[in-house]
């Protein structure tokens, strides 16, 4: 399995965008949406894994999330990996690769937006708010230190 980091222009750019739009999830398309408007500029990335290749998932890191009027950032976001694939710490590995990426561009703690209960923080990740997101729904904010 192969993580890559990706950013508008580059060759996988299009590829990611059709996978998301037609996966399984239906934050999918709003994903999709957000890299066809280029949205992730400055250090704001799309990380994607492949099996060879064929892409397996995909998660972000961008400067908000879906929880307005916080001063939280940077956030890991649009964590997914396909069905085929799941059952292989995928997101974990993902995850820890967007970690790395985030403390290299000079980050100390890194944030994640989720209403799961008990997945990240077998990560590492503490809860440290609950907030009503953009949709109305109330969401957990998670953080760690990298």
């Amino acid at each position: 399995m192969e993580i890559r980091t990706l950013k508008f222009g580059d060759d996988l750019w299009n590829p990611i965008i059709e996978y998301a739009q037609n996966c399984s999830w239906k934050a999918g398309p709003v994903l999709a949406k957000q890299m066809q408007e280029n949205v992730f500029i400055d250090w704001q990335r799309v990380f994607a894994a492949y099996e060879g290749q064929h892409i397996a998932g995909y998660c972000t890191i961008t400067e908000t999330d879906v929880i307005p009027s916080v001063s939280y950032t940077p956030y890991i976001g649009f964590v997914f990996v396909g069905e085929e694939y799941r059952g292989q710490r995928l997101s974990e590995q993902m995850i820890k690769f967007a970690l790395a990426y985030a403390k290299n561009v000079g980050f100390k703690e890194v944030y994640l937006v989720s209403r799961e209960k008990g997945l990240y923080e077998k990560y590492g990740f503490v809860k440290i708010d609950q907030k009503e997101n953009s949709t109305g729904y109330d969401d957990q904010i998670f953080r760690i230190t990298v």
